[in-house]
């Protein structure tokens, strides 16, 4: 469902990582190293939004390098920063994400952004949101058109305990069928949504 394939990044003269492979199954998968290791750069490889100085990517069978329409399909992506459209409104974002996957915000989307109380909010715009709540808005947006890979970087970050836990039981049921990537330092999230921890600096 998703594979990595000789991943290396290098800024300059500075090796952040070489030569990754693995293999990921359904199931949520944890990054917790605690110290700097180019978790951030891998997540955002995977995803798409930053371009590897060798290697591929595999989503659902098809290559980033070679397929990246057909592979970002398939893939929802919560990054660390989530001001990228500080203009734009939660609602707009999400109906954003629906038009690029031909799909249309539905119930269960919207269902959803009530689990996260984040429904009076959806007419504010990103600049007007605390992290938490803009947090929300992409966990809620990654719900649309079905991905086989989600990939969140800091998921929990800016959460208040019941959002967490929210959180943590979407994440236990995308699990089921999906794989569910992400970089955590909370250990609870970690341990309620069930997640195998991997070390990325290690052989896979």
């Amino acid at each position: 469902m998703l594979r990595i394939e000789n991943l290396t990044k290098r800024y300059d003269d500075h090796l952040v990582f070489e030569r990754l492979n693995h293999s990921f199954e359904p199931g949520c998968v944890a990054l917790c190293e605690e110290e700097s290791t180019g978790k951030t750069s891998l997540l955002a490889i995977i995803a798409g939004a930053m371009a590897p100085s060798s290697g591929d990517v595999w989503v659902d069978g098809h290559s980033l390098k070679k397929a990246p329409r057909e592979a970002k399909l398939r893939l929802a992506y919560i990054p660390d920063d989530c001001l990228q459209f500080p203009d734009m409104t939660g609602r707009a974002l999400l109906e954003r994400v629906a038009s690029e996957k031909n799909v249309v915000v539905d119930n269960s989307v919207l269902e959803l952004a009530s689990r996260f109380e984040l429904t009076e909010h959806l007419d504010k715009r990103f600049e007007q949101m605390s992290t938490g709540m803009r947090r929300k808005v992409y966990l809620t947006a990654a719900t649309l058109g079905n991905p086989a890979v989600v990939v969140a970087d800091g998921p929990s970050s800016g959460l208040d305990s019941a959002s967490c836990a929210v959180l943590a039981d979407v994440f236990k049921t995308w699990g089921r069928d999906r794989v569910v990537l992400f970089a955590s330092h909370d250990a609870k999230l970690v341990q309620e949504c069930g997640a195998t921890p991997l070390n990325i600096s290690a052989p896979g």
